[in-house]
């Protein structure tokens, strides 16, 4: 018995939630997996009715889950910053879900914006440290408002921490089991502390692991190469801000953030699955978003906690969608309602031979 939690969100983050839980519901009917969902109203109407983002109490409560399934996070009538900090990396931080987990796969050519490019060329998985480095909110202002002021941002970057990520990302690439290379994505020519340390932890690491070859790309290179040959890479492993600029890249290569699934991985503990898209309140109630990412997001999911067959036959069921059903994977020119995609998904995963 699984224990899920369910935060919603905001904007169209209930709308795609709805879908991927309908779709977990068949998986789970399909499959003979049982579980059960609680749901919490983390996000931005919770905090303009009382203020709270989330409260060390909710912290304990979520880490008695097996899984946590996440829409979005982020309301036009909140600040920037402050959801972004009080929901999402209170959770991350707080879980220690130290990786971020984005696999970055085209399911349809006619999707990608790629000349000539095709399924077998785009289906790679980047790995970024999720914890530390520049997202870790440390630094000051000094003299502020005035015309000497300075600002300090910190990129705070541990061994332990560097080599936890670097370790999650070979024992993945082997058990991946492609092309079994991991390529290592930074900026060793400029960032030369921080990098200096990713560099030769990673150079140590690889020692240990003999059948995984290995290679390093500045990240300007990479962005380059993702354009220009996706092909190359197998598996990335980088920082956590580098991460966070590469894999919006990757979304938009393998057809755009409404396919683009993530999961915040907490290897020892309990992680958090979602869409990468946000929360894109001008779609906000008009059944329109696409919710396959929710859905990919709800089979990465299943994946994690064991439930492989039903993971691969979900997304099974999203290729041939993709490949077969939607006119486009655009907000309001898919062809198709965000619920009708919903019931797609299920029907295919349905009908679905058992492997």
């Amino acid at each position: 018995m699984y224990k899920i939690a369910v935060i919603p969100g905001d904007g169209t983050g209930p709308e795609v939630v709805r879908e991927g839980l309908k779709v977990l519901e068949a998986s789970g009917k399909k499959f003979n997996f049982k579980y059960e969902t609680k749901t919490f109203d983390f996000g931005g109407e919770r905090y303009l009715k009382t203020g709270k983002t989330l409260e060390d109490k909710d912290i304990e409560e979520l880490r008695k889950y097996s899984a946590i399934f996440l829409g979005a996070i982020g309301h036009p009538e909140v600040k920037p910053g402050i959801l972004e900090t009080g929901v999402l990396l209170k959770l991350r931080f707080s879980l220690d879900q130290y990786i971020n987990l984005r696999p970055v796969k085209l399911y349809n050519s006619v999707y990608c914006p790629l000349k000539d490019k095709k399924p077998e060329d785009i289906d790679f998985v980047v790995v970024r440290e999720n914890s530390e480095g520049l997202y870790k909110g440390m630094g000051e202002f000094q003299k502020k408002d005035t015309p000497d002021e300075v600002a300090i941002q910190i990129s705070y970057n541990t061994r332990k921490g560097v080599e936890r990520c670097l370790r999650y990302a070979f024992e993945y690439t082997r058990k991946r089991d492609k092309r079994k290379k991991l390529t290592l994505c930074g900026k060793t020519n400029v960032l030369t502390y921080a990098w200096d340390l990713w560099e030769r932890t990673f150079k140590q690491v690889a020692k240990e692991y003999p059948d995984i070859t290995t290679d390093y790309a500045h990240v300007d290179a990479t962005t380059m190469w993702f354009v220009k040959n996706p092909e190359w890479f197998d598996v990335i492993v980088t920082d956590n801000m580098f991460g966070d600029i590469i894999t919006d890249l990757g979304a938009m290569i393998q057809g755009g953030m409404g396919i683009a699934a993530g999961g915040n991985i907490n290897p020892q503990g309990v992680s958090m699955f979602e869409p990468i898209g946000g929360s894109a309140p001008k779609y906000t109630g008009q059944n329109v978003i696409n919710p396959l990412a929710a859905i990919c997001a709800a089979g990465m999911m299943l994946e994690a906690l064991g439930e492989l067959k039903a993971a691969k036959a979900i997304e099974e069921a999203v290729i041939k969608i993709v490949g077969t059903k939607l006119k486009s994977l655009a907000a309001g020119k898919m062809g198709h309602s965000t619920s009708e995609i919903g019931d797609l998904v299920v029907s295919n995963l349905q009908a679905e031979v058992i492997k």
